[in-house]
């Protein structure tokens, strides 16, 4: 025990907690930016046994931000690379290898064998079926997500809690998502975020602290800021009974959603073009700055005031740099709203790039 020394002199941890870990199993779905942190720490604290779902190989392009991997495992198997390096960190650990991608044939013969599912993957169809497989089998399972500078965290489907779909409860058509290539990541972002994703699993399986339980956590790394939104169960969410036959779906986490630059956004107002322009920020931040023509709709009330919105009438969502907003805005998406704009960059791109006295936090 003398390798999780440091834990267990943790008060509010100790042996007890050590033992849960080491008696946990964890599968991890993906090893590439999320599941690499995830697999470090899990692996290096202890837990048990650990599923890793992948079937991609290394990338030059992946060393950015996969920081397990070396050139020398260019063209290698992530999952052999990765179960490698693991085992050299911790080989107490037990790794369950499943060199495959998650399909609706395999997800609950996997997943069935696990306490908790971690998402370290970058689609929606992926999460959906994830998702679905966990309400199914009654599994927590630890979500994570990136886009540009900004990341979410969630605990879903854990004691009852809000599931997946009861934040996004249809996923995007195909096609109607952008690519990730062309979206770019800083190679941090997914560590970040992905040391989240540890966290939460380490609190599922020791009952400590809060899991982000009926939360949605959102992250902006360029300027620090954190926020906390409530997700509310919805009760047929839980009420899944089988998977569906397809869960195809496009390769980023953004949506059908279109995006409106801040230049577009000046255009639309100096034509007056009829539009619902709504800011999802907190009070605070709207104290600080906002365009006049806005209407302030933070991202919580956002369900409960959708009913008061014009769904023939173009809705354009804006916040601090676009990631809460793209939410919202797919929110609306799935409430039947047609036409819904997202506000690349948002607020502080306007003051960046149109209204430079505009103040900025």
């Amino acid at each position: 025990m003398q390798r999780y020394d440091r834990q267990l002199r943790l008060e509010g941890f100790g042996a007890e907690k050590q033992r849960l870990l080491q008696e946990a199993s964890v599968l991890v779905v993906g090893a590439g930016g999320l599941g690499v942190p995830v697999l470090q720490y899990l692996t290096a604290m202890g837990v048990g046994r650990i599923g890793i779902v992948e079937q991609d190989n290394v990338s030059i392009t992946n060393l950015q931000r996969q920081v397990i991997y070396t050139m020398q495992d260019e063209g290698q198997p992530k999952l052999d690379a990765a179960v490698k390096r693991l085992q050299q960190l911790n080989p107490e650990v037990q790794f369950d290898l499943h060199p495959q991608f998650l399909t609706p044939d395999n997800a609950l013969p996997i997943i069935a064998n696990y306490d908790v599912v971690v998402d370290a993957t970058d689609n929606f169809g992926t999460r959906y079926l994830i998702n679905d497989a966990c309400v199914i089998l009654d599994k927590p399972f630890i979500y994570g997500a990136i886009y540009k500078y900004e990341g979410q965290v969630s605990v879903f489907n854990y004691k009852g809690s809000a599931t997946y779909r009861c934040l996004f409860p249809e996923p995007p058509q195909a096609g109607e998502v952008l690519n990730c290539s062309e979206i770019g990541v800083l190679g941090v972002l997914p560590g970040i975020i992905g040391c989240y994703q540890a966290n939460e699993a380490v609190k599922v399986i020791c009952g400590i602290g809060e899991p982000l339980a009926n939360q949605l956590l959102t992250i902006d790394t360029l300027y620090n800021t954190h926020h906390n939104f409530a997700v509310k169960p919805v009760a047929g969410n839980h009420q899944i009974t089988a998977l569906l036959a397809d869960y195809e779906q496009g390769v980023c986490d953004t949506s059908e959603v279109k995006s409106l630059s801040v230049q577009q956004l000046q255009q639309w107002l100096d034509t007056a073009t009829p539009m619902q322009l709504l800011d999802v920020r907190e009070m605070h931040e709207w104290e600080i700055c906002n365009i006049p023509q806005a209407q302030h709709i933070p991202m919580g009330s956002v369900p409960r005031l959708m009913p008061q919105l014009q769904a023939d009438v173009p809705v354009v969502v804006i916040c601090h740099h676009g990631m809460r907003s793209m939410a919202v805005a797919r929110q609306l998406v799935n409430a039947g709203f047609r036409y819904v704009y997202n506000v690349e960059g948002g607020i502080h791109a306007w003051a960046q790039e149109i209204d430079e006295e505009m103040m900025t936090y």
